[in-house]
């Protein structure tokens, strides 16, 4: 038997929840245009500013002082205190700092919050398109992620209430709300997050709350939130990370808030996953929280002419559906009549030097790409003229 085959054989009774983890589409048309001389890369989600000096230098100290052995597997009790004052500034009311649980990134802290309320034979219901690492972490967990279609409209994208409520079964344990949203800008509004909050009530169901992009809204100084109205032990787990307010991508460090009765059994998942996050990025997440409001705001203002500047250009070529999103940093939009987002999206690496992840990588087949406009003007308006460059050629003048 040759190594491929008996590779081939061990793969096959591996157990499908690792078996069957997707590979990202979004990574695919990354890595066929990284290095490409000149690309203009508007794929991931992430801006093009490096972490602020203020909070690098908070961690140069903590690893000058020795921070370098166990810690809390909770988190820190400052940073779990700056969490507190943090939501108090941003939510109003009362924040314990014994309902915050520092993570190795958001994509943990969705993890493990989907391991607490879905397994084997369960569903979570999902509007989409979403974020691909969601419907992932529920599938890895052993459930089934059933995503349950946003509308595009004249409107923008928007969720028919009933239509989500009727995807709920009986095998149906938690619903999952990512607002604003990953890739569309969807935002509920509070009433739509009271009719969900109702609903989960009385059928018995979770809510995991994904608001990483809460403070990334265009329409005031933050998007409604579950914080605004529900009582702080309802079962609602909300995940969020450091990594798009203060340009923290690659420190990989989040929190998961969560009702303090369940503080035991969180901590456990993380002492069995990553037994805690290195206590010098718990330093920086303290400064960033405290002192990064200004950052903050200057990098929404930012996204807020990024935003402009795509939305406007595009919309200009009179070849592109798109609807100008009122939250987090990325158009999802169409071109003409192309309907293979992901062949499309190779062909504009190799012909506009653009880079975009296709909306198949998301869940959507209907021809969309999302743009990440989190990112300098210059590049965006020179993405914006390549692009509409490419449209002419390959449609016409509008």
């Amino acid at each position: 038997m040759n190594d491929c085959t008996q590779t081939a054989k061990r793969r096959a009774v591996l157990r499908p929840e690792a078996r069957e983890a997707p590979e990202s589409g979004i990574v695919e048309v990354f890595n066929y245009g990284r290095n490409r001389p000149g690309l203009i890369p508007l794929w991931v989600g992430e801006g093009d500013l490096p972490t602020p000096g203020f909070i690098a230098e908070a961690a140069s100290r903590s690893l000058a002082a020795g921070e370098t052995f166990y810690t809390y597997q909770r988190g820190v009790p400052e940073l779990r205190e700056a969490l507190a004052r943090y939501h108090e500034r941003t939510y109003s009311g009362s924040f314990s700092p014994e309902r915050f649980f520092v993570t190795g990134g958001g994509m943990q802290a969705i993890q493990i919050a989907t391991r607490m309320v879905a397994g084997t034979g369960d569903n979570v219901v999902i509007p989409g398109p979403c974020w691909p690492n969601i419907t992932a972490a529920v599938g890895i967990a052993g459930a089934r992620a059933v995503t349950v279609p946003l509308a595009f409209g004249n409107a923008g994208w928007t969720l028919d209430l009933d239509r989500f409520f009727d995807a709920v079964t009986e095998r149906t344990t938690a619903l999952f709300i990512n607002s604003p949203a990953n890739p569309t800008g969807w935002t509920a509004s509070r009433s739509d997050l009271m009719a969900i909050a109702d609903f989960a009530e009385k059928r018995g169901l979770w809510i995991i709350a994904d608001e990483v992009y809460n403070r990334f809204f265009y329409d005031g100084y933050r998007a409604a939130s579950f914080y605004d109205f529900v009582d702080r032990d309802s079962p609602i787990l909300f995940v969020n990370t450091f990594s798009k307010n203060y340009a923290m991508t690659g420190w990989r460090i989040g929190w998961l808030s969560a009702p303090p009765a369940l503080g035991q059994t969180i901590e456990n998942l993380i002492q069995y996953s990553t037994s805690g996050v290195a206590a010098f990025m718990q330093r920086a997440a303290t400064v960033a929280l405290d002192d990064g409001d200004a950052f903050l705001d200057e990098q929404v203002t930012r996204a807020r002419r990024g935003r402009a500047i795509v939305c406007d250009g595009l919309a200009a070529t009179g070849k592109v559906r798109l609807a100008e999103p009122s939250g987090a940093f990325y158009l999802f939009f169409a071109i003409g009549d192309e309907t293979d987002a992901r062949r499309l999206a190779l062909r504009l690496v190799d012909e506009a030097n653009v880079g975009l992840a296709p909306g198949t990588a998301f869940g959507d087949d209907s021809g969309f790409f999302r743009l990440c406009f989190a990112r300098k003007e210059d590049d965006l308006t020179e993405a914006v003229r390549r692009l509409s460059e490419w449209i002419s050629r390959r449609f016409g003048s509008s």
